[in-house]
This record gives C-alpha cells, structure tokens and sequence, in this order.
C-alpha cells in the first residue's frame, strides 16, 4: 500500500471549513474578508489533492499494467454516492416537513427536472442548468467526471514519469491559459462555474495534482528545511493572493505547492498536521462539505421560528454555533452513513482473470 500521507488528510478538512465560511460569512450580514471571499477555491484545493491522491494510489499500477478500471470506479462510487443520495432523500423529507410546519424554504431547493442529473452525478456537465437541491454536490459531480476519465490523465503521466518538472510545467501553464480564456470567452472566471462548467473547472486542478505528485516521487524536495519551507512559502502566497485580489490561477498554483510542501514533510517523517484528531477531521470533512447547506438552512429557519431572529443578520454567538454545529453534523453522517456504505459497496468482488500474451498484461473481466 502506499505511505499514508496524513497531513494531506488533515489538509482536506481545512480545505472543507473554508468553504464552509464562505457559505455561511452572509449569514452575518456584515462584509465579508477578502479571504473568506475566496472561500470557493477550497473547492480548487479539493480537486489539486483528488489528483495527487488519486496518483498517489493508483498510477503505479497503471503503468504496471495493474490497474483494474472497474474496480476502481466501483471504489471511486463507494467514497461519493452514498453520501449524496442520504443527502437528497434528507433535503425531499426536510422539505416536506417544513412545508407541513408552515415554513417557506424557499422553491430553488426542489428542483425535479435537475433530479435525473443529480441521481447519475451528471448535474456538473451542464445536463441540470436549473441547479436545485444540494448546490455543493456539483463538484462530486466534477469528481466522477475526473474518476471516469482517469486513464486519460494517466496515461500523459506515465509518459512524463522522468521528466516530472516538466509536467509540472505544463500542468501549470495549461491552467492559467485555461483559466484566461475561458474568463474572456465567457464573461466570469472558470473558478466560479459549477453546474454548467463544473465538469470543466476540474480537469486543470486534477492534472496539476497528478504532475505534483510525480514531482514529489521524484524525491525533489529531500531536504526536511525544504520540505518545511515550501507549505509555509506556499501558504504565504496563498493568504497574500486571496487578500489583495490577484489572479486565481495564483492562489490554485500556491493551492499545489501547499499540497506539494506537506507530501514531503509526510515523506520525510515530520508529524506536522499527523495529529490523530486532525487526521479523523480531515476523513470526514467530505460529510463537512455536503452537509454544510442542509445545516446551514436547518439552523437558519430553526432561528427564525424558534427565537424570531433573522437568519440573514445573526448574532456572533449564534453564528459561531452553526459553524461549529456543522462538524458534529458531519460526523453523524460519516458514521452512520458513509462509513459503512462504503465498506458494504467495496465488499464486492471483481473476477478477473491475468494472463500474459507476448510479454504483455491483459486483464479479462
């Protein structure tokens, strides 16, 4: 198996509350930071460290010929479906019964022409252009188009396997012209799209991670002041390009070197962000990420009728418990649900057959 990177777990759930405050910072009605403004590129974050993770355990595989397509779909399902489809039978029950106790939620939540698009994880590639129900679920929707399409980033990879900076390179320069043209051609950035160009805003952030972590097998960064040097360099850039408005395609590539920094810390033995609770955060900061709405309108309406408060102009004490009550939320749902579906899901087993024609691999399912 290969090293568990732990910081680049605990990284996820950071990853996760940044987009949380970015969602919930209106709730204050006062103006909000520069940096929470930016609080939509954790999703960047998000799809940088899919890409190095998903290299991380399977591209060695890939070019030894062992990689097992259906397998690892069947894996990749296993880690988002379940969660999204609790969370859309919760919001059509949580709708209903604020509908029977007389609160107004609002109609852009229950959207059933967008429905057929968010059971197939479809509703990023354009297929649900109404949105509706779990906004955030879009970017699992970019997720399974970046999982389906995974050969097609591996395959570049395995071809570039001694020339990493190199690929770094190019990953990087392929997102900033992506990221300049598509900002021309359609009038806002690429990091602002979701369920018309969502499918599309991950293929640069996903192919930037998986150059990142040939680079870091390359064993680039082997000094531990190094490996110490570049997060924190990294993370400088990060705040400084949030804060003072400067291109995205700056704050994503700081995103990578963050990402790039704490994998070789992890190499180099340092327990920095290895804590164990960190660690048990970061694994569930995806139920983070997609109960954060659900919550959010929950705690809001539950405001408005309990206490006659205005969800839109909170108290900081009350604020500060909606954002501290979404992790215990999450965790609800990591246990009870994600957990253990995936653990079922994966108890399938896929029959294969290996054989060797002409000194090549080839796998009969």
């Amino acid at each position: 198996m290969p090293q568990n990177l732990k910081p680049l777990t605990a990284l996820r759930f950071f990853a996760a509350m940044w987009v949380v405050g970015f969602h919930f910072w209106p709730n204050l009605g006062i103006a909000m930071p520069a940096i929470v403004g930016k609080g939509y590129l954790g999703v960047e974050l998000f799809f940088v460290l899919s890409g190095f993770i998903l290299s991380h355990v399977y591209l060695e595989r890939f070019k030894a010929g062992t990689f097992h397509y259906g397998e690892f779909i069947w894996a990749r399902l296993a880690r988002i479906y379940p969660v999204h489809i609790s969370i859309l039978l919760g919001l059509a029950i949580l709708m209903a019964g604020l509908a029977i106790s007389g609160i107004q939620a609002g109609d852009k939540l229950l959207v059933w022409s967008s429905l057929p698009a968010q059971l197939t994880l479809t509703q990023a590639w354009g297929l649900a252009p109404h949105g509706g129900w779990n906004h955030p679920s879009w970017s699992i929707s970019a997720e399974w188009f970046a999982y389906l399409t995974f050969p097609a980033f591996a395959f570049p990879m395995v071809r570039m396997w001694n020339r990493p900076r190199l690929a770094v390179g190019l990953a990087a320069i392929f997102l900033i012209a992506l990221y300049i043209g598509f900002g021309a051609i359609a009038g806002f950035p690429l990091t602002r799209a979701t369920i018309l160009w969502g499918a599309l805003r991950i293929v640069p952030c996903f192919a930037l991670g998986c150059t990142l972590w040939l680079l870091w097998k390359s064993g680039a960064i082997r000094s531990r002041a190094g490996a110490f040097g570049l997060p924190v360099g990294a993370l400088a850039v990060l705040v400084a390009s949030t804060s003072f408005g400067l291109p995205d395609f700056v704050s994503v590539l700081a995103c990578g070197g963050l990402i790039l920094g704490l994998g070789a810390l992890a190499r180099n033995g340092s327990a920095i962000l290895s804590a164990p609770w960190l660690v048990y955060l970061g694994e569930v900061s995806f139920a983070v990420y997609m109960v954060c709405i659900p919550w959010q309108l929950i705690f809001g309406q539950g405001l408005q009728k309990l206490v006659h408060l205005d969800s839109e102009h909170m108290p900081l004490v009350f604020w500060l418990v909606m954002v501290a009550g979404v992790v215990p939320a999450a965790m609800v749902v990591h246990h009870l649900v994600e957990r253990p579906a995936r653990n079922l899901m994966r108890r399938v087993e896929f029959k294969r057959d290996v054989v060797n024609v002409r000194g090549r691999l080839k796998i009969e399912y």
